[in-house]
């Protein structure tokens, strides 16, 4: 909830290229690119906010080719899982994670029964706690410090 996502290309002025699917239930808007670049031209808080998203989206792509590069299935979801707390880039998320576990296998790269076995783990260390339809997470620091 409270989610952005598509200011580099608005800014590029670029057909969106990439494949958007909500899972559940959404309400979305969208903003015309014509108003985006009147909003650049005018505002200095959108500026602001514009340039934060850019530079949180730098930071979750740079974590993200370091998390693909982790051996450790354990690590890498709970460094994926502690990607997804980010509250610039997901500033209504909350404690409470609604995500499948098929659906995080696909997020992480691994099969649906390796991230069963990485949750087990963190579930076990306290980090987190799966809950029917979702998980809980309890300790967002261990999940984006502590080796598993």
């Amino acid at each position: 909830p409270g989610g952005w996502f598509g200011e580099g290309t608005a800014l590029k002025r670029e057909s969106y290229r990439y494949n958007i699917q909500a899972l559940r239930r959404s309400l979305v808007a969208g903003l015309h690119v014509d108003t985006f670049h009147w909003l650049l031209d005018h505002s200095i808080g959108f500026n602001r906010f514009v340039m934060n998203q850019l530079n949180e989206r730098l930071g979750q792509f740079i974590a993200a080719r370091e998390i693909d590069r982790m051996t450790n299935p354990n690590i890498r979801v709970a460094r994926s899982l502690a990607a997804l707390f980010n509250p610039v880039l997901y500033p209504g998320l909350g404690a409470v994670l609604r995500i499948t576990q098929q659906e995080l296998a696909y997020l992480v790269g691994l099969s649906r029964q390796r991230v069963n076995e990485a949750l087990n783990t963190l579930a076990a260390q306290e980090a987190i706690r799966v809950e029917y339809g979702g998980l809980r997470v309890t300790d967002l620091q261990a999940l984006r410090s502590r080796v598993f």
